[in-house]
């Protein structure tokens, strides 16, 4: 046996979706770990999903230890996500030890202070309940009471110790000042446990951002860094950007856009998992390629999801009808679902954990999102980058085809912050463009990528009608189109060109 195998330290999962990826298994078995966090960063949230998760995921009963809020607060603050706590202290799941001060009392300290009678009173509840799991919450309102530092770091090295002989995974709560100043308020906290685990609550760019971190796993293995997470209805959801690997399926199947014409400058259709991003000023016909993405899927059989966030249902389904397009039936046969929000209702974690909840109920075959520069401005750069790392990872691996739309800031075109964060992550990309000639504004599309195939290169006229989007003619003598300032070369230049370069 060798010597790691001897000391390996088994972890217990915790159930809280995607930490228990982002710890690799859970928290140390049998260890106390510290979970430290400014004011509002979900620790309390946190700590009871670790024992709520433990009851009903694995029957494992457990102890929540209170020094700050009084068990009728939690009991009321936490029943929101649906955990129906007073249930399962009747059932002896969970237990408390209520050591709270209550507010007619005033502490008189005579002598050494010790935490014995704590003690003894989490030992009866640990028994009683036959716990696995035990939360204390917070560390910070003991040294508000109490003044000297040494007594408490020996009597929470006691406590610590007390629960590893019991069996207990514990979990220790405590603030600190600063997202990235100190550990813990106190300077003593982090030295008692064997793990920390913290969380942030970022304000970046007038956007709140909040983070997870396990900045230590004594004697054990985790994933480094900081990764986002949100609070949702059923508590909290960490996204785990390291679970994200390069082992989709690529497939050689084609699926059609939705336009015959387009169809064709891109070899026969789109690749079946591929992700394709339609860049273009406002008015180039975005909306209208997503809506024709979605009638190609329905017309082949397929199940097409549609994200907008810029417009309405009822705008979209107008927009539809003047197309040709029947949104309003392809729903009432189960082939199309439409969802539209706006994005300033929730954060962009809220919106991707919304979005994968619905791929997954609703089991599409494509997916559309119209747009992602809506998106973007609620977020941080940062922020969005993970969003579109996620949601188009998500997407390849249930080998859904995607296509984005994103928003040019330049009404003649140029490159947008959407499609600089997303243009390398994507299989395809389209660019819509206005072409100004002879005092006429037309519009062009090209097809400026198409991973593992070939396409037509040329930019070509794109107009629209009753009917829809039509591709037709390439523009010839025309430059500047992709940069944003298109004009036309009249034969005399190119022959002027043309001698330039060959007498050097």
């Amino acid at each position: 046996m060798s010597v790691s195998e001897i000391f390996q330290v088994n972890k217990l999962v915790t159930g809280i979706p995607g930490f228990d990826h982002i710890s690799q298994g859970g928290l140390p078995m049998n260890r106390t770990t510290l979970l430290s966090g400014t004011a509002g960063s979900a620790k309390t949230v946190f700590a009871s999903q670790f024992l709520a998760e433990g009851i009903i995921r694995f029957s494992q009963p457990g102890v929540f230890v209170t020094f700050e809020e009084s068990v009728a607060d939690i009991r009321a603050n936490m029943s929101g996500f649906g955990w129906d706590i007073s249930q399962w202290e009747k059932d002896q799941k969970w237990l408390f030890v209520d050591a709270a001060p209550q507010p007619s009392e005033s502490l008189l300290i005579i002598g050494e202070y010790d935490l014995g009678a704590l003690l003894a009173r989490i030992e009866n509840a640990v028994k009683k309940s036959g716990a696995k799991r035990l939360v204390m919450d917070s560390l910070g309102a003991i040294f508000t009471q109490l003044t000297d530092t040494a007594i408490i770091r020996r009597e929470l090295f006691r406590i610590a110790y007390a629960l590893k002989k019991m069996g207990i995974t514990a979990l220790m709560t405590s603030e600190r000042i600063e997202e990235y100043g100190d550990i813990a308020r106190y300077g003593v906290e982090e030295f008692v446990a064997d793990n920390v685990i913290i969380l942030r609550n970022i304000l970046e760019e007038e956007k709140r951002r909040r983070t997870i971190e396990i900045l230590k796993f004594r004697g054990t293995n985790h994933k480094k860094g900081e990764y986002p997470f949100t609070i949702s209805d059923t508590g909290i959801i960490a996204i785990p950007l390291s679970a994200i690997e390069l082992k989709q399926h690529s497939s050689d199947i084609r699926i059609t856009s939705g336009s015959e014409e387009l169809d064709k400058i891109c070899s026969g259709g789109f690749f079946r998992d591929s992700v394709i991003l339609v860049s273009g000023a406002t008015g180039t016909g975005k909306t209208l390629m997503a809506t024709e993405f979605m009638k190609g899927g329905v017309t082949n059989d397929e199940r097409s999801l549609l994200f907008a966030f810029e417009e309405s249902r009822e705008q979209l389904f107008r927009n539809a009808s003047g197309w040709g397009i029947d949104f309003e039936k392809f729903e009432r046969n189960g082939k199309l679902k439409v969802v539209c929000e706006y994005p300033e209702v929730a954060g962009l974690d809220d919106h991707l954990i919304m979005m994968k909840r619905i791929i997954e109920e609703f089991k599409p075959n494509r997916v559309a999102i119209d747009s992602l520069s809506a998106l973007e401005r609620i977020s941080t750069i940062k922020g969005f980058r993970e969003f579109i790392i996620a949601l188009t990872s998500f997407i390849k691996h249930q080998e859904i085809a995607g296509l984005f739309t994103a928003t040019t800031s330049s009404l003649m075109g140029g490159s947008s912050i959407t499609e600089g964060h997303i243009s390398t992550i994507t299989d395809s990309i389209i660019l819509l463009r206005y072409v100004e000639l002879l005092g006429e504004m037309k519009r062009g599309i090209t097809v400026l990528k198409m991973r593992g195939s070939k396409h037509d290169k040329d930019i070509r006229e794109l107009t629209i009608d009753y009917a829809g989007m039509h591709i037709g003619k390439p523009f010839r003598d025309v430059a500047g189109i992709l940069t944003g300032n298109p004009h036309q070369i009249f034969h005399s230049d190119i022959d002027r060109l043309d001698n330039m370069f060959n007498n050097g």
